[in-house]
């Protein structure tokens, strides 16, 4: 556990938050796909592994109230914070390996860009349907994108896990409802192509 976040602390000591492989300038397809679910501004959204992504920015922007960002990493973090200014104030921070966490909240929408394809052993996996499972709300949305089967083995220096559509219906199959997949090819800042496949899945059970 320890290694892992000092794996991601060096990451993002070493790297700008626009060179990472993963940094988008404007989150599209997540806000999208969002909104494509009809939340109120009141909507409780956590974004797993959500670092110094920018969507944050844009979910205040749209006026969202209820949102929490989760990462391993105390360095992504605090960027995003200062990147944010005052509006941080209105978010909810985790510093937190995934793996690790525990909460008594019930979230509306659980959106994961890019941290699911990390775990890779079978316990992670089985951990990580059980947390969706259990803070995810009925009729609530588990909105992700992960490495397709096309997608990189690696990123970052670590092993990654890849899905097609029919492997991610099977991972949440227990308690969600397929709702659509589709792949999307993401453009690196530095110009390499990563193909991503998004799962949309409701909470049924």
């Amino acid at each position: 556990m320890s290694g892992m976040k000092e794996h991601w602390e060096n990451v993002w000591a070493r790297k700008k938050s626009n060179h990472v492989s993963w940094y988008q300038e404007y989150p599209k397809t997540s806000i999208e796909l969002i909104l494509s679910t009809n939340p109120s501004t009141d909507a409780r959204i956590i974004d797993v592994g959500g670092g110094d992504s920018n969507l944050v920015d844009k979910l205040l922007d749209l006026g969202f109230k209820n949102v929490t960002i989760l990462d391993i990493s105390a360095k992504a973090l605090e960027r995003a914070k200062e990147r944010l200014g005052k509006r941080a104030e209105m978010v909810k921070w985790i510093e937190c390996d995934i793996r690790e966490f525990d909460t008594n909240d019930i979230y509306d929408i659980w959106h994961d860009r890019a941290l699911l394809h990390f775990l890779t052993s079978e316990e992670d996996l089985k951990n990580y349907v059980g947390l969706t499972r259990k803070h995810v709300k009925e009729s609530g949305y588990l909105i992700l994108s992960t490495f397709s089967t096309n997608g990189p083995m690696m990123c970052s220096g670590l092993d990654t896990k890849q899905y097609s559509e029919e492997s991610m219906k099977k991972l949440f199959s227990n308690g969600f409802e397929h709702v659509r997949s589709f792949e999307e090819k993401h453009t690196t800042p530095f110009g390499a192509s990563q193909i991503f496949i998004w799962n949309i899945s409701r909470k049924i059970s």
